[in-house]
């Protein structure tokens, strides 16, 4: 053989022996050993992830998904509640007046100063001065009868209770007849909560178990709407409403029928606020009235005053009660004055009593009115 075979023979005879050694190596150690896979990521499906996940690939189940739920309406406060709260409100906001009246009263002799003085606290308490000079009269006549007050306090709240008149009748009637709802006009100048008042009427007839419809008849504010829909919302009540500049008697005619048709028990129409100045705002009030009637009659018509507005809000009163018949006061913003004589002042100016009040911004802040409630709270500051 050349040398070129010898070389190729030697290359060729290193090559077994590396195989063979190969494979006495590898028996000698065992099978090889297995590699591990890694599990393959559960990836959470998106749009469009067919065309790249496998469809054996991890999925949702029905119980892994987050179902819509109904939402949940809210409960309002019982009348109780409402009270025990609003009563001790009312105290911290009518100190000056109570107190002013008995510490002038506990005097040992009462001079003509101190009676102008008790005239004076009543009629700044925007009271009003007929009825101030009355109470004043009253306590010079009980003071000469009894020949001096051994309890100032019991004596002041007797004859501001009979001021107050716990004898008128308070109830708002919100319930009709002859299968018929109630309905419910609430009326009042710009600004004083009429749309609010409105929403926590609705909350204190959900909570006594009442089915209630909303009309949004204040059809000139943009946001009224969408505002008395909220309060709806929030207690589950639905609200009629149309266009904005819609005329605002249809929407209370719409409303009402609607509460007929659906057999509800009360029907609240919120009206837009108008000033007493202008007539022809208030003629057109007159017209929502009378073309609500065409399908039910109006049941309660509810005056709104700002407290706050004093004598102010006599005046609206008196323009508000000869165009609409109003049957019931709501005084709003109690807790803004230390004046809480206007309850007495605008029962005398319009001859009706006052239904509700208002204190505070809560949804639940109104409650019914009551006059010996009303006067403790007065005395109690």
């Amino acid at each position: 053989m050349n040398d070129l075979q010898y070389v190729l023979l030697g290359l060729g005879l290193v090559a077994l022996i590396g195989v063979v050694t190969g494979l006495l190596v590898r028996a000698r150690s065992g099978p090889p050993a297995s590699v591990s896979t890694p599990a393959p990521e559960l990836v959470e499906p998106q749009v469009g992830d067919d065309a790249e996940v496998p469809r054996d690939s991890a999925t949702r189940t029905v119980d892994d998904v987050a179902l819509p739920t109904a939402p949940a309406w809210e409960r309002p406060e019982s009348a109780q509640g409402r009270w025990a709260r609003l009563r001790a409100r009312l105290a911290r906001s009518q100190t000056s007046l109570g107190r002013g009246l008995l510490s002038v009263l506990s005097h040992d002799r009462l001079s003509e100063d101190d009676w102008e003085a008790i005239e004076d606290s009543l009629i700044t308490a925007d009271v009003g001065v007929g009825p101030a000079q009355e109470l004043v009269e009253r306590l010079r006549i009980r003071l000469r009868v009894e020949g001096g007050f051994a309890d100032a306090r019991t004596v002041l709240r007797e004859e501001l209770v009979q001021l107050v008149d716990p004898t008128l009748d308070r109830t708002v009637r919100v319930d009709g007849t002859a299968g018929e709802p109630g309905v419910v006009l609430v009326v009042g100048v710009n600004g004083t909560g009429k749309t609010t008042t409105v929403g926590r009427i609705a909350r204190v007839l959900v909570a006594d178990d009442k089915q209630v419809l909303l009309g949004a008849a204040d059809t000139f504010r943009a946001a009224a709407a969408d505002q008395l829909q909220t309060w709806g919302e929030r207690v589950g009540v639905e609200t009629v409403r149309g266009p904005e500049g819609t005329d605002p008697a249809s929407v209370g005619y719409d409303a009402v029928r609607t509460g007929i048709e659906r057999g509800v028990d009360t029907v609240l129409v919120d009206t837009a606020g108008r000033l007493h100045t202008k007539s022809g705002l208030m003629d057109e009030l007159g017209k929502v009235k009378r073309v609500i009637e065409k399908q039910a009659p109006v049941t309660e018509v509810l005056l709104v005053i700002d407290a706050t507005t004093g004598q102010n809000g006599l005046t609206q009163a008196r323009v508000f009660g000869e165009v609409v018949d109003v049957s019931g006061i709501v005084l709003t913003k109690l807790d803004g004055t230390a004046k809480g004589g206007i309850v007495i002042a605008v029962q005398r100016e319009l001859g009706v009593p006052v239904k509700l009040i208002g204190l505070g911004e809560g949804p639940d802040d109104l409650a019914p009115f009551e006059a010996e409630t009303f006067v403790d709270a007065l005395l109690d500051g």
